[in-house]
């Protein structure tokens, strides 16, 4: 097999977001396992087309058979039979789709890929806390991981719910986060 072969369109995706990751091989017959980075971890097969990032850049993959195999996401990629194939091509890369496919939210409802990059500020003293970095999800609620910077008010990491008690506004139009958070937590 070649790599030309895993072309069904040679369109890059417009507007990348990455909503998994190819993690390792399942099996002999080219399968692998799939970290998905969507809320229900099942609903990235419900996202087509997907694409991966491959070395030369973007590439258009299709799953043709996927299941779930002790709480593991395990996929095909068409044209992928072979085990150390898949091993080369795909393990270890990003899976994305265009961000066009995503579905709309509500008001007040946020991708997690919106709120990476934006400064958090407290609503009282309107101390600069940093930007966020990464979010956690924990079970209870989802965390965000804010790290300081030159800006801030220290470099220290900061964990904080992302929780309505908490999270009070966010504004993508000015990139700013509001939280009701002491600063030395």
């Amino acid at each position: 097999m070649s790599s030309i072969d895993i072309f069904l369109d040679p369109v890059l995706p417009t507007d990348p977001v990455i909503i998994g990751r190819v993690t390792s091989v399942h099996g002999i017959k080219g399968w692998v396992k799939i970290h998905s980075y969507t809320e229900e971890p099942k609903k990235i097969f419900d996202y087509e087309p997907w694409w991966i990032n491959a070395r030369e850049g973007w590439k258009l993959v299709k799953v043709n058979k996927y299941k779930v195999a002790s709480q593991n996401l395990i996929a095909h990629i068409n044209n992928f039979d072979d085990r150390d194939v898949s091993r080369k091509e795909l393990c270890q890369r990003n899976i994305a789709i265009d961000r066009s496919k995503l579905p709309k939210l509500n008001t007040n409802e946020y991708y997690w890929y919106q709120l990476k990059g934006l400064r958090v500020i407290t609503i009282t003293g309107k101390v600069d806390l940093g930007v966020v970095v990464g979010l956690l999800e924990t079970g209870a609620n989802e965390v965000l991981e804010i790290q300081g910077d030159r800006s801030s008010l220290d470099l220290r990491q900061r964990l904080v719910p992302c929780i309505k008690q908490v999270v009070l506004s966010v504004n993508l139009e000015s990139n700013i986060i509001q939280v009701d958070w002491d600063p030395k937590f």
